[in-house]
């Protein structure tokens, strides 16, 4: 029968929004709530997270989403997401309940996730003074805060980046309000001792937290905090808190008996706090340090102690040597994933100690740590075999033979990241393909004894590699990327200033890799039109390219790539002579889902300017 509702005369509520929570896609979520408004009023119940970025009057605008979404449990707030200047006034709507209309009901997005910014509207209501054009704050204040916890009574997470005018009193207002939080992120924001303490002794359910550079905390609202919460509370992460010291750390180590992870970044923490932390928490599994002043001490209480250990970050360490190493290589027989960034007293005996003893490592970081060498992570290669991620960056002593142990046992090797490391060559990289045709990420940057040879070897080998950059590798070719066009088939390929690569080597990716979605051949100057024709031809999923300081790329070739790259996002062309002002508005005009275009100033037409002014820039692209 025509027109006769065969759904909803037999659905009950119930059932309709257990559908809706099994709709994982946006598109389909969106279109169901356009049904009817019961659908629409139903698929607002079934909603559980809000994402919200800077927005005009965002008080009231917090206040007129608790109003229609009741079950809201996780809400993210990042204030550092940009806003766009004012519109002129005759833009300006008035009407709030237009405005909201607009935004939540004409405009919905998301769908368990509702992504809520105004970057091009700016709104202003019939209260802020509208005949002379003031602007509300863009900053979440306390009054908001409060509405919030008013308004999400049956908040879990929590997240505030960066709101600045928040403080203690919209903090003790969420912790009166909000009991059932568990998960409370607070960094940037300006909040004192007071709104921390109502948070511990409120939330007795809090399991994660993170106070990095909240400036204003104290000893005092930490250990407050870790007092009311101590049985809950499984993650702290702290840096940039000046005031926050040993004092801290010793109320954490008391009371936080169930803690798995911890992260500081402190110059004004020392051995002290560690150690209470390391004997009174047993079940830490996860720790980041970024301490100048602890020292081995701390490191050989960590390994006495925390038998669960699984992921181990040192970050800038001064006073730490192999002793620390070895003593974590004797009690952390978990250890699963390794940090050492920039400490300096490292050598290759505390990775021996860490590959002895740590079987279980997946996941090593050697970075800046300058008196490591090819004896230390050859160990590794002999004793680790279920590494599945390596990163090497700035380590000159590392060689050949290193890499050659880790082909011969790390089968499971999945990913690879070597940066200035300019002892490794060709023999390296043949080995790991060869011995590791798992390989799915490889990445190299300036290792300029890598040529051809060894990233053609990974072509005829690892038929699993879907991400490839060779940025600035002077010594790879057309060679080396044919070969890989014929092996693998990438999704995302960088290989900016290998400037040895031109049509051939980019013409055999066009027809090899059909998914790729991701591309960088800036700084190619033998790159021309026509491997733009193929790829258009060839990558309809191509979503983001940078073609900057390609200097034989013109109009043409542009025209070619974007009339099948329907789904481009983003296109930057800076310093390319061959394209003009015509290449810009093609772009923009053959691309509806583009939202970035980078390019000179002088290329952009009036015209162009009108139409997709929001989505260019004129920033110089990080090469």
């Amino acid at each position: 029968m025509r027109r006769y509702d065969r759904i909803n005369a037999c659905l009950p509520d119930e059932l309709i929004l257990e559908i809706f929570r099994h709709l994982d896609l946006k598109v389909s979520r969106d279109a169901c709530s356009l049904v009817c408004k019961r659908w629409l009023t139903l698929e607002r119940l079934s909603r559980t997270t809000l994402r919200i970025g800077a927005s005009s009057s965002p008080d009231l605008f917090v206040k007129l989403l608790s109003r229609r979404f009741a079950n809201v449990k996780n809400i993210h707030i990042d204030e550092r997401l940009s806003i766009s200047h004012p519109v002129q006034p005759d833009f300006v709507l008035f009407a709030v309940d237009v405005k909201m209309k607009f935004l939540l009901q004409g405009r919905r997005r998301g769908s368990d996730q509702l992504a809520l910014s105004s970057p091009k509207l700016q709104f202003v209501s019939e209260t802020s003074g509208s005949e002379e054009g003031q602007v509300e704050p863009y900053c979440l204040s306390d009054a908001g805060l409060t509405v919030l916890a008013e308004g999400f009574s049956k908040l879990e997470k929590l997240s505030l980046i960066w709101c600045s005018n928040v403080s203690c009193v919209g903090l003790m207002s969420l912790a009166y309000n909000c009991v059932y939080l568990k998960s409370l992120d607070l960094q940037g924001c300006y909040i004192g001792d007071q709104g921390l303490s109502a948070v511990g002794k409120c939330c007795k359910q809090l399991e994660d937290l993170n106070l990095r550079f909240c400036e204003g905390l104290t000893d005092t609202g930490l250990a407050d905090l870790a007092l009311g919460c101590g049985k809950s509370l499984k993650s702290i992460g702290v840096a940039a808190c000046v005031k926050i010291t040993d004092v801290s750390l010793e109320a954490v180590g008391s009371h936080c008996k169930s803690l798995e992870t911890l992260s500081l970044d402190s110059e004004f923490i020392h051995n002290k706090g560690v150690l209470v932390v390391a004997r009174g928490c047993p079940h830490l599994k996860v720790l980041k340090l970024q301490c100048i002043n602890v020292t081995d001490e701390a490191l050989i209480a960590v390994g006495t102690s925390c038998f669960s250990l699984e992921l181990l970050a040192l970050y800038s360490f001064q006073q730490f040597t192999d002793m620390g190493l070895h003593a974590i290589g004797n009690g952390c027989k978990k250890l699963k994933n390794l940090t050492l960034s920039d400490c300096y007293f490292l050598s290759d005996k505390g990775l021996e100690a860490i590959a002895a003893g740590c079987k279980e490592l997946t996941h090593l970081e050697v970075n800046g740590c300058h008196n490591i060498g090819t004896v230390g992570l050859e160990s590794i290669g002999q004793s680790c075999q279920s590494l599945t991620e390596l990163a090497l960056l700035y380590c000159q002593r590392i060689g050949n033979s290193a890499l050659l142990e880790v082909g011969r046992g790390c089968k499971f090797l999945q990913a690879l990241h070597l940066v200035d490391c300019s002892n490794i060559g060709d023999e390296a990289i043949g080995s790991i393909a060869r011995g590791c045709q798992n390989l799915k990420k490889l990445h190299i940057r300036r290792c300029y004894k890598i040529g051809n040879s060894g990233i053609v070897a990974v072509g005829e080998n690892c038929k699993f590699l879907t991400e490839l950059s060779l940025r600035f590798c002077d010594r790879v070719g057309d060679e080396a990327l044919i070969s890989i066009g014929k092996g693998c088939s990438l999704k995302h390929l960088n290989v900016s200033g290998c400037h040895q690569i031109g049509d051939a080597g980019i013409i055999a990716i066009a027809r090899g890799c059909p998914e790729l979605n991701y591309l960088d051949v800036s700084v190619l100057q033998n790159l021309g039109d026509m491997a733009m024709a193929e790829l258009g031809e060839g990558c309809p999923l191509l979503k983001d390219i940078v073609l900057s300081h390609c200097r034989q790329i013109t109009d043409i070739g542009l025209a070619h790539l974007v009339r099948n790259c329907t789904m481009l996002e983003s296109c930057h062309m800076v310093y390319c002579p061959g394209i003009t002002a015509v290449g810009v508005a093609t772009v923009v005009s053959s691309c509806v889902n583009i939202k970035k275009v980078m390019v000179e100033k002088r290329k952009v037409s009036q015209r162009t300017q009108r139409r997709a002014g929001s989505v260019i820039s004129y920033f110089c692209v990080d090469l």
